[in-house]
Order: C-alpha cells, then sequence, then structure tokens
C-alpha cells in the first residue's frame, strides 16, 4: 500500500513538471535544421488565411520558397495541426502568386488542413 501511494505521487509529480520544462508549448521549439537563407514573417489573416513577407534582396520566387514554406507549415501545423497550405498561385506562370514592395516579396496562403 506504501508503494502504490509513492508511485502516485511520483506520478503527480512528473505530470505536473512538464509545463516548467516546455513541454506541451511547441511554438517556442519549432525550428528549422538548418538556417534558412531569408527572413521571413508570417501574418494571420481572416480565418485560415495568411501572408508571409520575405525581404528576399532581389532573389526571386525559387530561392525564397524555402522560408517561405517553413513559416507557413509552422503555423497551420501549430494552430490547425494539419501542415498543408494552399497558396496563391499565378494563372500565367502557374506558380505561387506573390506582391512586390522594394526588396519584399509578400505570399499568401491559406492553411486547408481539417
Amino acid at each position: 500500500m506504501m508503494l502504490r501511494g509513492l508511485l502516485i505521487i511520483s506520478l503527480a509529480l512528473a505530470v505536473a513538471s512538464c509545463g516548467r520544462l516546455g513541454i506541451g508549448n511547441a511554438s517556442k521549439r519549432a525550428e528549422t535544421e538548418n538556417t534558412l537563407p531569408f527572413k521571413a514573417k508570417l501574418k494571420k489573416g481572416e480565418e485560415r488565411d495568411f501572408a508571409v513577407t520575405v525581404a528576399n534582396k532581389g532573389a526571386g520566387v525559387a530561392e525564397v520558397r524555402e522560408s517561405v514554406r517553413f513559416e507557413a507549415t509552422k503555423y497551420c501545423l501549430l494552430t490547425f495541426g494539419g501542415s498543408d497550405v494552399e497558396w496563391t498561385i499565378n494563372p500565367a506562370s502557374k506558380d505561387w502568386a506573390f506582391s512586390q514592395d522594394g526588396d519584399s516579396l509578400t505570399f499568401n496562403g491559406r492553411c486547408s488542413a481539417l
């Protein structure tokens, strides 16, 4: 009986300490394995929509794609539980649509995971 009580107390203390270790706060631990070449910032839109802006310093879509994709995937996964993204597509190029403002490219997407 004494052993059962110690086991219950030990388990209760172990579970209670999970919050102190940062377990369950995945947004602070979501990082890439490699350094991304461009700094990207995500801005939440309505419902599942978002925009990712990248300071591209003259680079094109192909060069900034991984930096944009990482921010979008992280947002969708941590907010909606899935990493699927529907990007706004440019009908002419059949590639991701973007707007340019100086040295920045802005891409729009929507988290599609249910």
